[in-house]
């Protein structure tokens, strides 16, 4: 096989808003890794995305019968997690099989434009049957769930034959073999508890003094952790993200900040988000009933169990001591503030939270842009068409 196609058709993408509508499904953090990352460090091979007619396909994204070629690629559905049980068996695939996983159907598709008989049409032979446990992603709280096992395959995955970089000793660290420090990474006068996961400390992460960390826990290359912040596992701290305070059971995608004092438990949020000083987020109902978001594609509220907190898209904001209820669902650039505790729906390019107000496009490009050169990027061209694109179609 020389490359990774991922197709999101049978995936139900919408399931999984409002993380999925600025980012494909393979691009979604689990763990250390997003899925793209780690099917492609498992198989060594570079990954494209096939064309869905969709906002977000673009010029880069593969048209399967179009532009073929003698390359042997293998054809994925976008939101299986992959292990190394699966992987075993991708390795040995001819071209024209496909491996099927009992009632989740077909997963995975090995061919070349021998097998390619129209556009987007491949033509199988056999089927190959995977009988494991399969890790499916398919609603945005499962991202919190999945998060514990995700971060220890990747751990392995990543560190293994390789040693950690020098820890202080000013720091108190438990079950030393399970920490592992990038090069440029920093941490003083904290504790890196390791007894129940590990810890993945990534490339110039600093972890400020009188921080406690308890496994497992993800920082990715380039985030902070203020000085006295609690993290309890699962938690997966992404690329240049800001934390501090309280957190727990928390996936953050990458660039995002809660540098302050606040609850932050069972919560996804997503990238370029920002959660002002005191902001806090109810996981639990208070008669301890299950925990019901609002699903998209449904229309209709689903059950996630006893614990739920905030699922948060790009782009969105909250105001300091924003109180945020138990299952609530923010769309992408929403500038949330008001008094007492928020709806538990927020649609995208919301104003406010007492009253539905709808953010102008072009203030809303023009604040993601300030939000950027914070940390001296600047909004491209590409976000610019797909939040124009979610504009105008939710």
């Amino acid at each position: 096989m020389q490359k990774i196609i991922f197709t999101e058709e049978y995936c139900k993408p919408a399931n999984l808003h409002p993380f999925t509508l600025t980012r494909h499904m393979q691009d979604i953090r689990v763990g250390i890794l997003t899925i793209r990352e780690k099917w492609e460090k498992l198989l060594q091979l570079p990954s494209f995305n096939k064309w869905e007619d969709h906002y977000l396909s673009d010029d880069s994204s593969i048209k399967i019968g179009e532009h073929t070629d003698a390359d042997t690629a293998l054809l994925v559905h976008a939101n299986v997690l992959p292990t190394k049980g699966m992987i075993s068996k991708i390795k040995k695939l001819q071209n024209g099989e496909f491996i099927a996983a009992g009632k989740n159907g077909s997963i995975a598709y090995a061919f070349s434009d021998k097998q390619v008989v129209g556009l987007h049409k491949i033509k199988v032979t056999r089927q190959v049957k995977y009988e494991s446990a399969l890790k499916l992603l398919q609603y945005p709280w499962e991202i919190i769930r999945l998060n514990d096992w995700a971060i220890r395959e990747d751990f392995s995955l990543i560190t293994a034959k390789r040693r950690s970089a020098a820890i202080s000793k000013t720091n108190a660290v438990i079950n030393p073999s399970q920490v592992f420090m990038e090069q440029g990474a920093k941490a003083e006068y904290c504790i890196l508890n390791a007894a129940a996961g590990p810890i993945y400390i990534g490339k110039n992460v600093e972890i400020m003094e009188g921080s406690m960390i308890r496994g497992p826990v993800a920082l990715c290359e380039g985030a902070v952790v203020k000085m006295g912040t609690r993290i309890y596992g699962a938690a997966s701290i992404g690329p240049y993200c800001t934390v501090g305070g309280e957190l727990k059971n928390v996936v953050m995608f990458g660039y995002s900040s809660k540098a302050h004092d606040g609850y932050l438990g069972d919560s996804v949020i997503g990238e370029w988000c920002n959660l002002g000083a005191g902001t806090t987020n109810s996981n639990v109902k208070n008669n301890c009933s299950e925990v019901k978001y609002w699903v998209d594609a449904d229309k209709k509220e689903m059950s996630a169990g006893l614990k739920g907190g905030l699922l948060m898209g790009d782009y969105s904001r909250a105001a300091i001591n924003t109180c945020f209820n138990t299952g609530t669902v923010v769309g992408v650039n929403c500038n949330v503030f008001g008094t007492g505790l928020t709806p538990k729906l927020i649609p995208s390019f919301t104003w406010g939270c007492d009253g539905i107000t709808r953010y102008k496009l072009s203030k809303a490009l023009e604040d993601v842009d300030k939000w950027k050169n914070l940390k001296g990027m600047s909004i491209t061209a590409r976000e610019k068409q797909i939040l124009t694109d979610i504009y105008k179609k939710y």
